[in-house]
């Protein structure tokens, strides 16, 4: 029988959600036996899958110690570097200029190296976060952004925060404006375009309709070009949708694709002019709460931008 305290960064949750995230070997069918036949209790008392845990609740378990992991001798994320361009930091969230060709969480291709295992690095060495202390959490991005783009990535420090966070980026009540290069020249100097984006998993690519189908999503695009130079425009744009390679597939459908862009664009041009990534940035964060906010208050109306975007110094000269 071993006992566990259920601690700030553990309340809100499910049990099973709890469970599956501590004990990540248990078979979710014995962890749902166990549960039914009073082998895992709360407080003392029979339990339903759907409990929801407080901070201070006692979890007594009579399950096997082979479920219970042992505590690494080195943990993964500490092989990383800490090497990370903060662009804004508090006592609940980290926001972080990623440089493009950084992975944000490990892959097929992983060494050890990406984003999230940067911040775990870093937060460890402050003894913001030690694993030995936690039941269930970790350090986690709240956005993401593709290896070999750059931009604003959001890390929440705490469990609280984390679940804030991920409401107000699913209720888009958090901006995020991008900035890129597209070839040619836009017709419309702004404007929203509307179309279908169907996924194809095995090419990890996506295409573009302007006709729905049965696997599609509907994909809006929102954009407005800021400066045009020797056949380029610079784009900013506000994704409405937020679908896999919107932004890239989107562009090259309406005849625009991005500099830079090995899949979707033009590799003579992408040679020609040197470049190795995509010309793609989430250059901007605007923290925009309509609903309630908790501890993460303070941060409405605030506004972020990402310094020295490595390509529109191209609109500069």
């Amino acid at each position: 029988m071993r006992q566990i305290e259920i601690t700030e960064n553990d309340s809100g949750q499910r049990l099973d959600k709890f469970l599956s995230k501590r004990f990540k070997n248990l078979p979710q069918a014995l962890m749902y036996k166990y549960i039914r036949t009073k082998y895992i209790k709360v407080n003392g008392k029979k339990c339903e899958i759907s409990t929801r845990l407080n901070k201070g609740d006692i979890l007594t378990l009579y399950i096997k110690d082979e479920f219970f992991q042992e505590i690494p001798e080195e943990y993964d994320f500490l092989k990383a570097p800490v090497k990370l361009d903060i662009i804004y930091e508090d006592g609940n969230i980290l926001l972080l200029n990623k440089k493009p060709g950084l992975l944000v969480h490990p892959d097929d291709t992983y060494h050890f190296d990406s984003l999230i295992a940067r911040v775990q690095h870093y937060l460890y060495d402050k003894r913001e976060y030690d694993p030995e202390k936690e039941n269930s959490f970790a350090p986690a991005l709240v956005n993401r952004i593709d290896r070999n783009t750059g931009g604003i990535v959001i890390a929440a420090k705490n469990a609280e925060t984390l679940r804030i966070m991920n409401r107000k980026l699913r209720d888009r009540e958090l901006e995020k404006l991008y900035l890129c290069i597209a070839l040619g020249s836009f017709k419309k100097k702004e404007g929203l375009l509307v179309d279908y984006l169907e996924k194809n998993e095995k090419q990890n690519r996506v295409y573009i309709s302007d006709k729905p189908t049965a696997e599609s999503k509907t994909i809006k695009t929102k954009y407005k070009v800021l400066s045009e130079k020797n056949g380029l425009s610079l784009v900013e744009v506000d994704l409405l949708t937020g679908r896999t390679h919107q932004i890239r597939a989107h562009f090259a459908y309406i005849g625009h694709p991005l500099l830079g862009d090995g899949k979707y664009g033009k590799n003579e041009v992408n040679r020609k002019m040197g470049f190795k990534y995509q010309a793609l940035y989430s250059y901007k964060l605007n923290f925009r709460f309509t609903t309630d906010s908790g501890i993460l208050e303070y941060l409405n109306n605030k506004s972020f931008t990402a310094p020295d975007v490595w390509f529109t110094s191209y609109f500069n000269d």
